[in-house]
Parts: structure tokens; C-alpha cells; sequence
């Protein structure tokens, strides 16, 4: 009967249990890693990005 009363006392808590992970500033997605921003690993499809964004970066400038 002693939780039946500690819950009738302090209510049923359904939030996040835990403590959240600390944010570390790693990279966590492939896509920000450089060889996937400059097509390095070897996909044709990162290569050709990689070239797209490249004229991008370039295109203004003189």
C-alpha cells in the first residue's frame, strides 16, 4: 500500500526519464563529412554533387 499512497501524494510523472546525451559536436551525418562533400569515396553520384556544388561555390566569383 506504500506506492498506492506515494502515488495518490505525488502523481504519476509519464515525462522523459534519464538524462539526455551531452551534445559533443561530432559530425553525424555522411553528408557534412568531407569526402562526401568532395565525392572522394568513390559513388559516382557523390562525384557528380560534388562537382554541382563546386560551380556553385564558383560561380560568382571573378
Amino acid at each position: 500500500m506504500d506506492d498506492f499512497q506515494n502515488i495518490l501524494e505525488n502523481g504519476i510523472n509519464f515525462g522523459r526519464g534519464g538524462e539526455r546525451p551531452k551534445e559533443d559536436g561530432k559530425v553525424k551525418t555522411k553528408a557534412k563529412k568531407k569526402k562526401y562533400i568532395t565525392g572522394a569515396h568513390g559513388s559516382g553520384s557523390a562525384r557528380q554533387k560534388a562537382k554541382y556544388r563546386e560551380q556553385r561555390a564558383n560561380r560568382h566569383k571573378k
